[in-house]
């Protein structure tokens, strides 16, 4: 089969191009599948009429969102008990708009980009997927979920995450799969000036990851993280309720004496309000041992009477932190009057959470400033940088139960070590059942709880100061680059093959 025969080919071979990519991402890890399946995605385009190329692009996207988030299932139905007709068309719906992206991308590819050579692989294509996954984190609320960067996090590339963000590293692996592409049908001598940059490039990535942009800024701190491991289909049931406190209040015991302890997310089966004579019992015991207590706690709010997503910090005084990135769909229903309607006649639980502000300070406690984020808020990058110009520690909080043994947890531990390793800070990740993690400033594990087991992790961090380039210059220097890129390989377009 030739060349031209597999590219007709292209929409139904790009759907298993994008599930293979899944496998570049955690807990599979195999890093080289994320420009490889670039590359050959952007071969399927050479050539390709408009139509095609968004057919393809979207076939890809599909792929790729169907085997990396397939996961969505299991917390809309099987935890979340909608129907499984429901649940599929919430599922699909997403992967669909996901495609969407990549299908507009390649449509625009076709449309505006040269048709062949070394502007369109080393300029157009690079620069338009980093944008269209940019504008894929943000937009009508964004799922910033698989970017091409995370796939990169324990090779060479990653070293320009501090400097660049993961937009930067996702620029690098991109720029690697369209040189491959451009290396081809160059001449000899233009072949290996092209792969020396690509090796430029590579081993720039390694020398950047042996730099410390941050600086420790105190002694250690011992730690403690809970990981009761209570499993999400019985952890709201009222007979399950004495059994819970019971686990948290012993295995908190177990671990006074840290300098912090660290409850995961909506740790308790009841509000704040309702639970604060077994708080402050348990608060007593902390301060007589000179321990201090980050917990996720569900909270009302008097004036709205909705819920908030807390995390409080018990010290010397009460402080909270409120989520602000609400999950679509699990803690608020973007949907009319009418399905609402539908969905109180069918019996379906649903309750909108209040989102907490957009700007808040870090948490005192153990006498550090903590930078907090909870469940995947955290895959937000730039929307925590703001925060470490004071904390010194970042702590992210979770429940990823809602996906049982699947690959999100573990995707989202791949969020967590990007997040330490562009804000050069160590990071606390406490969980319900994993996967519990203390994480260095290099985005390196070194401590982490066995999944689905009731363990108190314990270890120690370090406080980190100063900023690193991406605190300091955010997206913009990426953005910008992909920016005149885009324009350069614009003006240098020539008509494209129908």
């Amino acid at each position: 089969m030739n060349a031209a025969t597999l590219r007709r080919q292209a929409p139904w071979l790009a759907l298993p191009l994008g599930a293979v990519q899944s496998f570049a991402f955690a807990p599979y890890a195999l890093w080289p599948l994320g420009p490889l399946a670039l590359a050959l995605l952007w071969w399927l385009w050479e050539g390709a009429s408009v139509r095609r190329a968004a057919a393809t692009g979207f076939a890809f996207g599909a792929g790729l969102y169907l085997a990396g988030t397939y996961w969505l299932y299991t917390s809309i139905h099987t935890f979340g008990e909608a129907p499984v007709a429901l649940a599929l068309l919430l599922m699909l719906g997403l992967v669909a708009f996901m495609g969407t992206y990549t299908a507009l991308l390649g449509a625009l590819v076709a449309r505006f980009a040269p048709a062949a050579g070394p502007w369109r692989l080393l300029a157009a294509l690079p620069a338009g997927w980093i944008l269209m996954e940019w504008l894929r984190g943000w937009l009508l609320s964004g799922f910033p979920w698989l970017a091409v960067g995370y796939s990169q996090l324990d090779a060479p590339l990653s070293g320009y995450a501090p400097l660049l963000g993961i937009y930067g590293v996702g620029l690098a692996t991109a720029f690697s799969a369209g040189a491959v592409l451009a290396a081809g049908p160059l001449a000899r001598r233009g072949r290996l000036l092209l792969l020396g940059a690509v090796a430029l490039l590579w081993a720039g990535g390694a020398a950047l990851s042996r730099v410390e942009w941050t600086h420790p800024s105190g002694a250690p701190i011992t730690v403690a993280l809970v990981q009761p491991s209570i499993s999400q289909d019985l952890k709201w049931q009222a007979s399950n309720r004495d059994h819970t406190l019971q686990l948290y209040h012993q295995m908190t015991e177990g671990a006074l004496g840290a300098r912090l302890v660290v409850w995961p997310e909506s740790a308790l089966p009841e509000a704040f309000e309702d639970a604060v004579p077994y708080l402050k019992s348990i608060y007593l015991d902390a301060r007589a041992r000179h321990t201090d207590l980050l917990l996720g706690l569900v909270r009302y709010d008097a004036a709205s009477e909705q819920p908030l997503n807390g995390l409080v910090a018990l010290g010397d005084d009460m402080q909270w932190y409120y989520k602000r990135r609400l999950v679509p769909f699990g803690e608020f229903f973007p949907v009319p009057k009418a399905v609402r309607a539908w969905m109180r006649l069918k019996n379906l639980a649903f309750v909108d959470f209040l989102a907490g502000n957009a700007q808040q300070p870090a948490l005192d406690a153990a006498g550090q400033k903590i930078g907090a984020t909870i469940c995947y808020e955290d895959a937000y990058a730039v929307e925590q940088l703001a925060v470490l110009r004071e904390a010194t520690l970042l702590v992210n909080v979770s429940n990823d139960a809602w996906f049982g043994d699947s690959t999100a947890p573990h995707q989202h531990l791949q969020i967590a070590r990007m997040r330490a390793l562009e804000a050069g800070r160590w990071l606390m990740r406490s969980t319900n059942n994993g996967v519990s993690a203390l994480i260095d400033p290099h985005g390196r594990v070194t401590a982490r709880a066995p999944q689905f087991q009731a363990v108190v992790l314990r270890g120690e961090v370090v406080p980190y100061s100063g900023l690193t380039p991406y605190a300091r210059l955010r997206n913009w220097p990426v953005l910008g680059a992909a920016a005149l890129l885009i324009a350069l390989a614009v003006r240098r377009r020539r008509p494209s093959v129908a």
